[in-house]
C-alpha cells in the first residue's frame, strides 16, 4: 500500500477565526486553501448539516506532502460537544511551544518535554518542543478504540496499515503508511467510544482505480460503509471521489481518488485573505485585552 497517504484530519469548529488564530500563531501552521459552499457535502465532509459551510485546510506546508487539519465551519452552529473518541494530534514543533509561551495560551507540562494544549473547541494537541525528526512536524493521531485488537484486523489487515509498533500492556498500536507520513495511533480505552456531535474524520488518498476495489472489499467484509462511492465537486477546482467508511468504533475514514485530489488541494495564495475576509469580526490577538 505504498501509494496510499495519509492527508487530513477534520475538525468541526464552532469559532472559525479564533480557531484559525490558534493554528497560526500558537502552533505556526499557515492557511493552504479557503473554500465556501452553499449546501451540506454528500459525504458529510461537514458533518450532518445541510446548510451553507467552509472548510479551511491548514498546515506546515503542501497537502501533497504533509498531514494538514481541515477546519469545517457551519454557519450558525456555535460549538460541539467532545466525546472520548479523539485523543489528540502529536506536533514536534519547538517554534510552537514557544509561541504558546510568549502568547500565553495555556500549556500543561506532562513530562519529557511534551506539553498538552487545546485548541479552541476542546480538541488536543501534544506539543514536543524539539526539532522535528521528519520534514512535516505532524507526527500522529491518536484514536481511542474499545478493542485494539479487533480495530488493528481492521486498519491493518484491511486497509493494508503497517503496523510500527504494537504493545499489549499499554494497549495500544501504531499503524502508517510509510515511514514519512503522519502515523495513526489507536489507544483502548475502557466502555465504549463516544462519537458526540464533536467527531471527525481522518482522511487518505489512493488512486482512483482502488476506490471501487476498497468499496466491494468492504461490502464482501460486512463492514460499514457510510457513503459509497461518490463524486463531490468544489466550486472553480477539481472533482474528486471519495468513499466513507467507519471503523468497528465508529471513526469515519475516507479514502479520495489520489490523482484529482492532487489538483483539488493546490496551495492557494488568496487563503488567507479569503478566510479574513468571510471572518464577520475581528478578534484581538492572543495576550491582549
Amino acid at each position: 500500500m505504498a501509494n496510499r497517504r495519509a492527508l487530513h484530519f477534520v475538525f468541526k469548529v464552532g469559532n472559525r477565526f479564533e480557531t484559525a488564530c490558534f493554528y497560526r500563531d500558537v502552533l505556526g501552521m499557515k492557511i493552504l486553501r479557503h473554500e465556501e459552499f452553499q449546501d451540506g457535502c454528500k459525504a458529510a465532509c461537514n458533518g450532518p448539516y445541510d446548510g451553507k459551510w467552509s472548510k479551511t485546510m491548514v498546515g506546515y506546508g503542501p497537502e501533497d506532502d504533509h498531514f494538514v487539519t481541515e477546519l469545517t465551519y457551519n454557519y450558525g452552529i456555535g460549538s460541539y460537544q467532545l466525546g472520548n473518541d479523539f485523543l489528540g494530534i502529536t506536533v514536534a514543533s519547538r517554534q510552537a511551544v514557544s509561541n504558546a509561551r510568549k502568547l500565553k495560551w495555556p500549556l500543561s507540562e506532562m513530562g519529557g518535554g511534551v506539553f498538552e494544549t487545546k485548541a479552541p473547541g476542546g480538541y488536543k494537541f501534544y506539543l514536543q518542543d524539539c526539532s522535528p525528526p521528519q520534514s512535516d512536524p505532524v507526527l500522529k493521531v491518536t484514536l481511542a478504540v474499545s478493542d485494539l485488537q479487533k480495530s488493528l484486523n481492521y486498519w491493518s489487515n484491511l486497509l493494508g496499515m503497517k503496523i510500527y509498533e504494537e504493545d499489549e500492556k499499554k494497549q495500544r498500536a501504531l499503524l502508517g503508511y510509510a515511514d514519512n507520513q503522519c502515523k495513526l495511533e489507536l489507544r483502548a480505552i475502557p466502555g465504549k467510544v463516544d462519537h458526540a456531535t464533536g467527531f471527525g474524520r481522518i482522511a487518505f488518498s489512493c488512486p482512483q482505480k482502488e476506490l471501487s476495489d476498497l468499496e466491494d472489499l468492504m461490502k464482501r467484509e460486512n463492514q460499514k460503509i457510510l457513503t459509497p462511492l461518490v463524486s463531490l465537486d468544489t466550486p472553480g477546482k477539481a472533482t474528486v471521489q471519495v468513499i466513507i467508511l467507519a471503523d468497528p468504533d465508529g471513526h469515519e475514514i475516507c479514502f479520495v481518488g489520489d490523482e484529482a485530489f492532487r489538483e483539488l488541494s493546490k496551495v492557494d495564495p488568496e487563503g488567507n485573505k479569503l478566510l479574513d475576509d468571510c471572518s464577520i469580526c475581528a478578534i484581538p490577538p492572543f495576550g491582549l485585552p
